[in-house]
């Protein structure tokens, strides 16, 4: 067992309540100690949600052991039933509840509700929680379309003349990254098509809507890490064919529009000749030049990397020189679109290893999760969240999704920023000691005449109190402390001569510098260090 400040992933019964909290007219009773209800922090905090999740726990407690947990079970489901009247109901069992094995499923059906009640059978102690969330949706899809399944071997009868193509769009819950504004941006995109979305599961579904997902001509697996299961079942069963490109980014936004009108037997090219989003324009303009070559470092969950991996390296020119994810079950997409980059992938969920990784390739541009953008604020680098686990300002009121043209447009905005900001901090440092930034510089070119009588009389302390607060934060910059023993030591002068050097270029300046050092076998840098480098490099 390892104690971790932060995890990026909760157990299994979390994402099973992802499930419940993003449905509607479906209750989860979870058998659970009385410390197991943080879980709905998650959800009205973090996500902001207008209404408590539909879970209701038994809330045992340590005198409870010794007397009958399954009868304050099954008291607990038959209350939740009186009080709730949901069209179903999932019972399971927290990690810690899990140890006394009182069979939640078991005894939820000795109690003859009037509703089904559907048991979740999620081992806490091997799965985390985007499995939970995908074994959740499986197993209450089967509950519910099984029902209308076919018999095996029937062939799947051809849409009527005169019908629209249709879909269901699968995968997008509670508390996951931009879901409810993706939902809304890809069922735009479809409409436009002429596609009828039948039913978004399980996000905004009920139970019944479930049962009619084989009504649909095929299905858009939006997000992988909860549908893929789902989706394969639904083809096996229904013989819905389903997509496999996640739309993020234009490029992969076009091979989706091509991908779902093949599905549907339609025409895409009148979406498809409409540039809808800013980021092909952006990247051919003269600005992204400025960016280009920009070393990146990529980590989330597998969907959002690799499409991140993808978008950064095609579409905004940076050198992807990492890429990772938490997600073991993505371990051998990540590798895949990491040797594709030419970078090595990173397969942990240990944030030590990936703090560790930034800190050894010292990136100028993180794309991850809130937990690297801790790590990349204490490191001095710019950070764009991309994946959950995410905090409260990255559920905004505002429509922000991460796919279809519009997506490609937030993540102009959302990736490009920090690396502008980074350019805006260099040019404040460079010119911080100029008058126009602050009297104790120089007088002002406008004369004395134009100072307001309080910046005449400024005392020499105020002058210097005024420079402090306009200097900028300092930027990441290792020191020798930082490195390995076995890596030359900067001198203060030539640390100092360093950060006169742009941002833009001073890692690759700082690379160079250190590995001239070492093949001369210089202990510590100089500022002449720092200039034979680059005149050595220059040649």
């Amino acid at each position: 067992m390892k104690l971790a400040v932060w995890t990026y992933e909760g157990p299994p019964h979390v994402g099973a309540m992802r499930v419940a909290t993003a449905m509607r007219e479906l209750h989860y009773v979870l058998h659970a100690p009385q410390g197991d209800t943080y879980a709905d922090l998650l959800f009205t905090m973090i996500e902001r949600l207008p209404h408590r999740p539909p879970v209701t726990y038994t809330t045992f407690q340590a005198r409870d052991l010794g007397s009958d947990t399954a009868e304050l079970f099954k008291r607990t489901l038959r209350e939740a039933h009186d009080r709730f009247q949901p069209q179903a109901i999932m019972v399971g069992a927290s990690c810690t509840a899990e140890l006394i094995q009182d069979d939640p499923g078991g005894l939820g059906r000795t109690l003859g509700l009037p509703v089904p009640v559907v048991p979740l059978e999620l081992p806490s102690y091997q799965r985390k929680e985007n499995w939970g969330a995908s074994e959740t949706f499986y197993q209450l899809v089967r509950a519910f379309a099984g029902a209308n399944a076919p018999e095996t071997g029937t062939a799947r009868p051809a849409r009527p003349d005169g019908q629209k193509p249709s879909c269901n769009i699968l995968g997008p819950t509670a508390l996951g990254f931009r879901h409810r504004d993706d939902v809304v941006e890809i069922t735009d995109l479809l409409e436009r098509l002429g596609i009828d979305v039948r039913v978004v599961a399980p996000r905004g579904a009920t139970p019944a809507d479930l049962a009619r997902l084989g009504d649909a001509d095929f299905n858009v697996v939006l997000y992988p890490e909860t549908a893929e299961t789902t989706a394969r079942w639904l083809e096996r069963t229904f013989g819905q064919p389903r997509t496999t490109t996640v739309p993020i980014g234009v490029g992969a936004t076009r091979a989706f529009i091509n991908e779902v009108a093949a599905l549907a037997g339609i025409d895409p090219s009148a979406e498809l000749d409409s540039e809808r989003s800013r980021l092909p324009w952006y990247s051919r303009s003269i600005d992204s030049t400025y960016l280009t070559g920009k070393r990146v470092f990529v980590f989330g969950d597998g969907t959002h990397a690799v499409a991140a991996a993808r978008v950064a390296a095609n579409e905004f020119g940076f050198d992807v020189v990492g890429v990772g994810t938490y997600d073991r079950t993505f371990a051998r997409e990540v590798r895949a679109v990491a040797e594709e980059l030419g970078c090595e992938a990173l397969i942990t969920d240990d944030y030590l290893d990936v703090e560790d990784r930034i800190a050894e390739l010292r990136p100028e541009l993180v794309l991850g999760t809130q937990m690297e953008r801790h790590i990349a604020k204490r490191l001095g680098i710019g950070c764009a969240v991309i994946s959950a686990p995410v905090h409260v300002q990255d559920y905004p009121a505002r429509r922000s999704p991460q796919m279809g043209f519009e997506g490609a447009n937030v993540l102009w905005d959302t990736w490009v920023h920090p690396l502008m900001m980074g350019l805006e901090e260099h040019l404040l440092a460079m010119f911080r000691g100029d008058f126009e930034f602050h009297d104790a510089a120089g007088a002002s070119h406008h004369g004395a005449s134009h100072q307001s009588p309080s910046r005449q009389s400024a005392s020499p302390a105020d002058h210097a109190q005024q420079a402090a607060v306009g200097a900028p934060a300092p930027s990441f910059e290792p020191t020798a402390a930082a490195n390995d023993l076995s890596e030359p030591a900067w001198s203060p002068d030539a640390d100092q001569e360093l950060k006169k050097i742009p941002f833009f270029v001073r890692g690759k300046a700082r690379r160079n510098t250190e590995t001239f050092a070492r093949e001369r076998g210089v202990a510590t840098i100089t500022v002449e260090t720092l200039y034979d480098a680059k005149a050595h490099f220059a040649r």
